[in-house]
């Protein structure tokens, strides 16, 4: 199973629970409007868009309670695992909260107070004001590959509630559809997103490069994708996140394009290399990571992308005229 309780600044294992950004980065979302690295100034307990207690999810709600402040890459985990564990969160004591996120307990006091708080009992009382008034009833036992594909489920959940704002994709499909040629950026454990989103977008896209190979060709092939017209680049960043993957999405910025990155959650290395980022949580309940929620974000986009070119749908009928006329499928 993975392990969510590495020694405090420990690196994880590939596939495991991602490290969080380097200090001095604001937590931001894609899908919390008028956030992200740098936005606006920092906000007290509680602070944000006046939704009423009830009327988001409790990880939103968390993340919203994040939003603008300076977090060091301890404080992010500790912030990632409330994420992660939002229905719980408002009734995890210091000590707990500590092993979930393999943090110090002293590491939990300095978080709460970098929130604003007197301390962590005052950051908790903040949680269980804005949370449900108790715990549900117990869920009945069942075994680790079926809580892991709970998890997911949890995930994909998740993920519906953050699309309940369209704008975020919506803005991210407008952007891949202009941007002729299209890098699509994934190596590692998100390689399979990537060549997945590249797959089915080159059946309606002009011209989809997929950059899956690391090395020092790939700030050439984004040098040529820039040469060739690309205003964008799409990234799918999964955990352990490489560092080649930073590195190529602050050389793409720098480049003139627009990076857009699907992440496994905001407090992900590449956030503050990302112009759009959206975040698709990934399961850790196995010994390698499940990564549904990301792939079904990656189709959502493509969805969102076939809005914003014209002729999509004809391209569309006619590989599958071409397809037909070869006998290319079985069924």
């Amino acid at each position: 199973m993975a392990n969510n309780d590495a020694p405090e600044g420990a690196p994880a294992p590939e596939g495991g629970p991602g490290t969080a950004v380097g200090p001095g980065t604001a937590v931001g979302t894609a899908f919390a409007p008028g956030t992200g690295p740098g936005a606006g100034p920092e906000a007290g307990p509680g602070a944000g868009p006046g939704a009423a207690p009830g009327s988001e999810p409790a990880a939103a709600r968390l993340l919203r309670l994040f939003e603008g402040h300076r977090l060091t890459p301890t404080q992010r985990r500790i912030a990632h695992c409330l994420v992660r564990r939002a229905a719980d969160a408002p009734f995890l004591s210091s000590v707990e909260l500590a092993e979930l996120a393999g943090v110090s307990q002293p590491s939990v006091t300095r978080f709460a107070v970098a929130l604003g708080f007197d301390g962590y009992p005052a950051l908790r009382r903040h949680l269980r004001e804005v949370a449900p008034a108790g715990r549900g009833p117990a869920a009945p036992r069942v075994n680790e590959y079926q809580q892991a594909v709970q998890a997911e489920i949890e995930n994909l959940r998740h993920l519906a509630a953050l699309l309940a704002d369209p704008a975020p994709v919506a803005r991210a499909g407008r952007l891949l559809a202009a941007s002729r040629p299209l890098p699509v950026l994934g190596l590692r454990a998100a390689g399979p997103q990537a060549r997945g989103f590249a797959y089915f977008a080159a059946k309606v896209h002009p011209d989809v490069r997929l950059l899956d190979e690391g090395g020092t060709m790939l700030a050439d092939r984004i040098d040529a994708a820039v040469r060739a017209g690309a205003s964008a680049l799409l990234c799918f960043a999964l955990p352990r996140h490489p560092r080649e993957v930073v590195e190529a999405l602050e050389y793409a910025q720098a480049a003139g394009l627009t990076v857009i990155t699907v992440a496994d959650s905001a407090f992900a290395p590449v956030a503050g290399h990302s112009d759009l980022l959206l975040p698709a949580a990934v399961g850790t309940g196995l010994v390698f990571d499940t990564a549904c929620a990301p792939m079904m974000l990656g189709r959502v986009l493509l969805e969102s992308m076939c809005d914003g070119i014209p002729d999509a749908q004809a391209r569309l009928e006619e590989f599958d005229a071409r397809a037909a006329a070869r006998g290319l499928f079985a069924d």
